[in-house]
């Protein structure tokens, strides 16, 4: 999402006047640092990264923080580190163009609508597109700044999406990521009059789009995970068998404390049915381990889902608290130690079954979609699955799917030839 923002920065930067991108932070006229507040470490990493553009900006240049810490700190950020220009919330995107010229300008405003505003094309990659389908977020989970700093959900109109993705396909992208706090979501809240459509309606329009061969999408829902949706997932040729399911717990008392709105029940049901239905599909997940109250036998569940599911993708964190967030005021907040110890325990296990399911992959083939060049001759693309892959070659590959032999296997990508 971030990602996405930042190219919407872009490209409303270039419809004012030409900037171009620099690696050289001496060069730079305008700085921006967009920003995530979902941990606390990169709000603290925040003020020392201004500290080092204050100290390394040639005079004139210009500092903007955007995202969801500038929604969340707004104008305390210039008071902070008044060497700071501008701040825009994660909210307010397409107001960039209106702030940089405004010394001290702070526009956070969550309930700004942006969801049908059309953005200008620019894009880090024209081989795949990243299209938002949905801003903010309906649910209140109770450890999650996300709304605080995002706001209200909004879907965004249904032919905005098929046109943004229309012209990404024309320009060269075969393949679109969806994205949404919560996709499958969509079509519950719209800002203006909208024909009803669903996240299940809005992948089969999506899927009939010419030259569109490959369709991602994160993050979905847990509870919004009904069995239409999961089918279409499954038997849709055009949507990539990779699915991220995020768990956070597998205990159903503390998913009830966190305001998850499933059981641990319900989450092995949803994934057993994603396994029935396409059993090569993988499966990714989130886990925060020592939220507070959570016990040794909450924490056993968890590992008990790690075994049941065997996610082939684990984004782990300790419990952070967050401000905004009701849980931050929950009493028994767990032991710094205790939750390091869990999240070691989860992540050792998680690696050793990720490298057997790594080391199985030796010799198989998959379809995979060359996407960019790296350093010693190679390209590297994914697979239909999601794998990352790197085999000897040239531009003369970028922008096609072809078979690919796995020839060596690591935990974190395959190495092949093309067949």
């Amino acid at each position: 999402m971030n990602v996405r923002d930042s190219e919407h920065m872009i490209a409303e930067l270039n419809k004012k006047e030409p900037y171009e991108l620099t690696q050289n932070l001496s060069e730079a006229d305008l700085i921006i640092i967009n920003t995530c507040s979902v941990r606390e470490k990169p709000v603290s990493k925040l003020f020392s990264e201004i500290g080092v553009f204050r100290k390394h900006k040639k005079d004139g240049a210009k500092i903007g923080v955007t995202g969801c810490t500038a929604s969340h700190l707004g104008r305390d950020i210039i008071k902070r580190a008044p060497v700071v220009d501008f701040v825009l919330g994660a909210r307010n995107v397409s107001k960039l163009p209106n702030v940089i010229d405004k010394k001290h300008a702070v526009e956070i405003d969550l309930d700004y609508d942006d969801s049908t505003y059309s953005f200008g094309e620019y894009r880090t990659n024209p081989l795949k597109a990243m299209v938002n389908i949905s801003m903010g977020c309906d649910k209140s989970c109770t450890y999650c700044i996300v709304p605080a700093t995002r706001g209200e959900e909004v879907s965004i109109p249904t032919d905005l999406i098929i046109n943004e993705i229309e012209k990404a396909v024309n320009s060269g992208a075969k393949e679109v990521m969806l994205l949404g706090q919560n996709v499958n979501n969509y079509g519950k809240y719209f800002s203006s009059d909208q024909e009803k459509c669903n996240f299940t309606q809005l992948l089969r329009k999506v899927s009939q789009i010419d030259g569109l061969e490959r369709i991602r999408f994160t993050s979905p829902h847990p509870l919004h995970m009904d069995d239409e949706f999961l089918e279409e997932f499954a038997y849709n040729p055009k949507i990539c068998k990779q699915i991220h399911i995020p768990l956070q717990s597998g205990s159903s008392k503390i998913l009830k404390e966190m305001k998850r709105g499933y059981t641990k029940e319900w989450f092995l049901n949803r994934c057993a049915k994603v396994r029935e239905l396409c059993p090569e599909a993988t499966i990714s997940t989130d886990i925060i381990v020592g939220f507070p109250n959570e016990s040794d036998e909450d924490f056993e569940d968890t590992m008990d889902v790690l075994e049941q599911v065997r996610f082939e993708q684990l984004f782990s964190f300790k419990y952070s608290p967050r401000p905004l967030t009701q849980a931050a005021t929950y009493e028994n907040q767990i032991p710094n130690d205790v939750a390091s110890a869990r999240l070691t325990r989860l992540q050792k296990r998680h690696t050793q079954i990720v490298d057997e399911i790594m080391n199985s992959q030796m010799g198989k083939i998959h379809k995979v979609y060359f996407d960019e060049l790296k350093s010693g001759g190679k390209v590297s693309g994914r697979s239909d699955d999601g794998k990352l892959f790197f085999v000897k070659g040239s531009e003369e590959l970028l922008g096609q799917i072809l078979p690919v032999r796995v020839t060596k296997v690591s935990r974190g990508a395959l190495d092949g030839e093309v067949v």
